[in-house]
């Protein structure tokens, strides 16, 4: 604090090494300066001699009016009774910071537990700190993946506490709420502490931590820089958790189904989007299970997997998803997983990619990724706009003495002679890891894009079911098995695509509902809709949809009609992107309604408009509309 007779009406000074021992002390003078002299701070200034720029000037006088105002500023003041208790403070500060401070409930939880199990804030605080520290020696959160916060780590422990992903009910939940009667009360509130204490002390322990993060390096992640969702490193770490704890499966088997886990959840954004809501579906479908049940919580997880990862999605969906020159795509670093699960080679090197991509590698050139076909190449054939010439399917990864050595010569150029002294094998070993079509240096460049596109999402779909193992290889769900899942992010059970049950009439409404939930489907990561299946996953089937056709009945008819609905509906032609087809469930024919994922935005119509104008985002287990700003946020991200 500065001493009060540091400056006095009689004598002040203003030099460079005043002000930098103490900023604050030119306020003070010039403040003095006006008040005696009635003048402005810039003639302040020109009186002591100083050669200050209009600009530096400008700057000061504008920093000193604000110190100045600070006199005049009123400040807002909650008086509190001497009668208040801890929690009624901790209620007050979460209510008035939720009108005034930008605050998340994570905030608001972390201070409830400042009041009721302060050691336990402490803590999380605590292992964050260490896992970021330098000076860490020894035994610490410290790992190549994500620098945790302590909101991450609570919403891991409120997960295996609580089976719980909105934070919103957890704030209730540990103030003693019950969520069915509203009623609170302090034994309840301490249970729930009692929960999340248990939880936390799981959460935080370093062994179950590192083998944890083994699962992220067993599917083929190495550093943070692969990492596109943290939320998906932390609410896996939850079903990793409540997989050890609550149902006691083993550690090698809990490895690998979290591995196969976190690489469909990574790669397909699955807690990208409303993550709080697919989390708290997620934990949702185990908590129907048995604890202990290890078995069913492993085919809990892989039937997920199954669901997501279809043969559209490795077929359609991924190559359009590739399609992109994001360079934090993560869809690109499913590919660079899958190269190091396969243990790929660097183009035109021995050296393996998992050792390059190695985060304690040190090599500030040791890997470059570099343009197959090289800008100066493509510049003067006239294609120059960045997002193609940078496209994902441009790129692999080339040790940098070879890069130099291709510079800006044409494929046709520099192939023949980089794979000269080359093994005939281990050219065509690395040309499958790097999805080099066979002559594709002689292919025209768009040509060779959507080829080498479908090609890198084999070498995923390669590395991914490589995750399987041995003896476990992957299969197709059955339509039962999909169905007793429930709707998901890519799975929606319509009863009906026509008739309205209520009325037993045709509902262009109910169209409208097939069609916006296509669009959902196309604008994120891809779906099945279920026609003929109720909400509840019982089997309705098609006749009373069927029964409206008038002589285009049968399994043509209808699959003519829904082509027609979809391609009058949607901005797009549907014929590439959606497939359909029919199977049986309970004695009922059933519509199966395969969609990929498009490679650009589609809109839907609304009922009656020729304009299509809706876009429709799919969202946990809903389909969502998304306007303005977030609807242009979306597709700069997923398109751009």
């Amino acid at each position: 604090m500065r001493a009060p007779t540091r400056v006095s009406d009689e004598t002040f000074e203003l030099t460079d090494a005043a002000i930098e021992r103490d900023p604050e002390y030119i306020a003070d003078i010039t403040v003095l300066w006006a008040k005696r002299f009635k003048s402005t701070v810039r003639d302040f200034m020109a009186r002591q001699g100083n050669s200050y720029g209009d600009v530096e000037q400008d700057e000061l006088e504008e920093r000193i009016d604000r110190v100045r105002d600070l006199r005049d500023f009123r400040f807002q003041v909650i008086e509190l009774g001497s009668g208040a208790d801890e929690e009624e403070v901790a209620e007050i500060f979460v209510r008035t910071n939720s009108k005034v401070v930008s605050l998340n409930q994570a905030d608001f939880i972390l201070t409830l537990m400042s009041v009721h199990w302060e050691e336990g804030r402490r803590q999380i605080e605590s292992f964050c700190r260490n896992a970021v520290d330098p000076s860490a020696k020894g035994p610490s959160p410290k790992n190549p993946f994500l620098n945790p916060t302590p909101d991450q780590m609570l919403r891991a422990g409120v997960g295996l506490a609580f089976r719980r992903g909105r934070l919103q009910h957890v704030y209730s939940i540990l103030r003693g709420k019950d969520l069915d009667t509203g009623d609170v009360s302090e034994e309840r509130r301490t249970a729930q502490f009692k929960k999340l204490r248990t939880a936390q002390d799981e959460v935080v322990d370093l062994t179950n931590w590192h083998e944890f993060l083994k699962c992220l390096s067993q599917a083929g992640f190495r550093q943070s820089r692969m990492i596109t969702s943290e939320s998906a490193v932390i609410y896996t770490y939850a079903l990793w958790l409540i997989g050890k704890r609550d149902f006691g499966v083993n550690r090698r088997l809990l490895r690998a189904t979290i591995s196969r886990w976190f690489f469909m959840a990574h790669t397909s954004g699955r807690y990208t989007s409303s993550p709080e809501t697919q989390i708290e579906s997620d934990l949702s479908r185990l908590s129907a299970l048995s604890l202990g049940d290890a078995t069913g919580f492993c085919e809990t997880l892989d039937g997920i997997v199954r669901s997501t990862f279809t043969g559209d999605y490795w077929e359609i969906s991924l190559p359009n998803r590739l399609d992109t020159s994001s360079a934090r795509s993560p869809v690109l670093f499913a590919y660079w997983a899958a190269l190091n699960v396969v243990d790929a080679e660097v183009l035109f090197a021995r050296l393996k990619v998992r050792e390059l991509l190695d985060p304690v590698s040190g090599a500030p050139r040791g890997i470059e990724r570099h343009h197959l076909f090289p800008k100066a190449h493509l510049a003067s054939r006239g294609i120059t706009s960045n997002p193609k010439v940078n496209a994902i399917a441009n790129m692999a990864f080339v040790d940098w003495a070879e890069n130099d050595e291709i510079r800006a010569k044409s494929p046709l150029e520099y192939w023949p002679v980089m794979t000269a002294g080359m093994p005939s094998q281990a050219v065509k070993r690395q040309a499958e890891w790097h999805a080099l079509p066979v002559g594709w240096e002689q292919l025209e460049y768009d040509v060779f894009l959507d080829r080498r596109r479908s090609l890198m999402a084999q070498v995923i779909r390669q590395g991914f079911e490589t995750l399987w193992g041995a003896g476990a290889e992957p299969r197709s769900s059955s339509l039962t098995e999909i169905v007793n899942l429930g709707e998901s992010q890519v799975v929606e059970f319509k009863a009906t695509a026509r008739v309205n049950l209520h009325t037993g009439q045709v509902d262009r409404k109910i169209e409208h509902v097939v069609v916006k939930t296509v669009c959902g489907f196309l604008n994120g990561e891809g779906g099945t809709l279920f026609i003929g299946i109720a909400d509840n996953g019982g089997a309705v089937g098609l006749d009373k949809d069927l029964a409206t056709l008038r002589g285009r009945g049968g399994r043509d008819g209808y699959e003519l009609f829904l082509r027609q609905c979809l391609d009058n509906g949607l901005s797009s032609p549907t014929a590439a992107v959606v497939g359909i087809a029919f199977e049986e469930m309970e004695g009922r024919e059933i519509c199966v309604v395969k969609v990929a994922a498009s490679g650009k935005p589609v809109f839907a119509k609304s009922p009656g408009d020729a304009i299509a104008a809706e876009f429709w985002v799919r969202v946990g287990n809903a389909t969502k509309q998304l306007h303005g700003d977030d609807m242009l946020t979306y597709q700069a991200e997923r398109w751009s």
